[in-house]
């Protein structure tokens, strides 16, 4: 008989590690979708300050881009669009990566009250708003009419 006891707790325990293992893989995809994000953030910035210093710039000029690897020789009018179309790809990217982000987000937030699962340093969610408190605290202003 305690030996089943002892089957019983030992799968349950072997659940819980299959609980977390799924809760952490789902958090490292959110970090992944994060620093990803963060990446082409960064790259669309760089695309909006090449955008804005070559508008300065006459369309017939020299200028240098590179593409798939290879430094490319083209003229301002020619890099242009290219740019253009690339901020614009860059931009409907970001917001398609933070939806999935935002869907992520919510996803873990059901897995873990599904679950009862509690993050290190992260206090429980109050069960009721504690009502002597609220009426202990309250102060009363008072403005001097002289």
């Amino acid at each position: 008989m305690s030996e089943k006891k002892t089957k019983g707790s030992h799968q349950s325990q072997s659940e819980q590690q299959e609980i977390i293992q799924t809760f952490q893989q789902l958090r490292n995809e959110q970090r992944s979708l994060i620093s990803k994000i963060t990446e082409l953030e960064q790259d669309l910035n760089e695309h909006k300050v090449v955008l804005e210093t070559l508008s300065e710039v006459s369309g017939d000029r020299r200028c240098f881009r590179m593409v798939g690897g290879v430094l490319v020789e083209r003229t301002v009018a020619e890099v242009i669009p290219a740019l253009s179309n690339n901020r614009d790809q860059l931009t409907k990217l970001l917001e398609n990566m933070n939806e999935l982000l935002v869907k992520k987000g919510k996803e873990i937030n059901e897995y873990r009250e599904k679950h009862g699962i509690r993050v290190r340093g992260q206090e429980p969610p109050p069960q009721a708003p504690d009502t002597e408190k609220a009426t202990s605290s309250g102060g009363v202003l008072v403005a001097n009419k002289s």
